[in-house]
């Protein structure tokens, strides 16, 4: 909060005395559900004024359009669950609300922060002043600049980066990064044991198994690093000598069966040698692509990996062509429309 949230700060609040808050109001969708994965905390003012921080932790790669109505329930329904509590009567005055939506999925956040963009009625209505003003502010991973992430040294930037894909020595750095924070901080164990889970889960993420019993914040893995980037490039050139030697009995195979050398039954044959080298070849294409992207833009995630092994070879190709000189991972898939062939659903 006090590292990327500005309307945090300019509220003066008094993180010292922060307070976790029981979530203890349900939905009425359905069966009656409670909402205590919900996050809400009490945060007193330098004014001596309460004021709820209600954090919604939206940890999933997906963008919820409605987010801003989620907001105007949750809010209502706190706010009830504090009348309760506190049996207010008339005249009494509700505690200001801070809603905060934390996302880390690919593509950047374009939902609406406020309920009014998704109204339909215009400003010129006369119904548009009886409308609800809720908002929300989304604190958005992606949108950050790495540079700007590496300049912060808080624990919050320090997350934000191992959500991203990583390249070998860019986590080793970043593992080191961590490691440090954690030697100035040793009274934070419990925060120190999560963030060995998430450094140990990138580096699996990389082909690197760290078995449990070992510290991932302590051990030296810069020699095992070297290995891992060696297997990639040695990997990617004998792929590429085995898509040559393909292609090139592909084509062999070709003029031999337009120039009518082949009879009948030799011609099946070819054609069944000359499907499976198909096949080979986009078996290899995948594996040149996914080496590539893993090269310039760090681990892939299992969908995107999914993605691109269920693809055509056209889109291989097309997709190979625009990683070598792509900006970023998205532009990779989503420059055209066109570029639908091949895709599959996911978050």
């Amino acid at each position: 909060m006090r590292e990327f949230v500005p309307e945090a700060c300019a509220a003066s609040l008094d993180f010292a005395r922060l307070q976790r808050v029981n979530a203890k109001f349900h939905t009425r969708r359905g069966s009656a559900q409670r909402r205590e994965g919900d996050v809400i905390w009490r945060l007193p003012t330098g004014q001596g004024a309460d004021i709820y921080l209600y954090l919604l932790f939206e940890f999933q790669s997906r963008i919820d359009w409605w987010m801003a109505v989620r907001a105007q329930v949750y809010m209502g329904l706190l706010w009830q669950q504090i009348i309760d509590e506190r049996k207010l009567k008339a005249g009494a005055e509700l505690p200001p609300l801070l809603m905060l939506v934390v996302y880390n999925g690919q593509k950047s956040w374009n939902a609406p922060s406020q309920i009014r963009k998704l109204i339909s009625a215009s400003r010129e209505s006369s119904l548009w002043p009886w409308q609800p003003r809720v908002r929300y502010h989304v604190l958005d991973m992606s949108a950050f600049p790495g540079d700007e992430l590496t300049r912060r040294r808080g624990l919050a930037a320090l997350l934000f980066r191992l959500e991203r894909p990583l390249a070998p020595q860019e986590l080793e750095e970043l593992r080191e990064e961590v490691s440090d924070w954690f030697r100035r901080h040793p009274d934070q164990a419990r925060l120190r044991a999560l963030f060995c889970e998430l450094v140990r889960e990138a580096f699996e993420d990389l082909g690197e198994t760290v078995p449990k019993s070992v510290d991932v914040l302590e051990m030296k893995m810069k020699s095992n690093l070297a290995s891992i980037g060696k297997t990639w490039r040695q990997q990617a050139m004998v792929e590429g000598r085995a898509q040559g030697m393909a292609e090139g009995m592909a084509e062999g195979k070709a003029e031999g069966k337009a120039e009518g050398k082949a009879e009948g039954k030799a011609e099946g044959m070819a054609e069944g040698m000359a499907e499976g080298i198909a096949r080979g070849r986009a078996e290899s294409k995948v594996e040149d692509l996914v080496c590539l992207l893993v090269e310039r833009f760090g681990a892939l995630a299992p969908a995107v990996r999914t993605r691109i092994q269920r693809a055509r070879l056209a889109t291989l190709e097309r997709w190979f062509k625009r990683a070598i000189t792509a900006p970023d991972l998205h532009s990779v898939f989503n420059s055209s429309r066109r570029d639908a062939v091949g895709r599959v659903g996911g978050k």
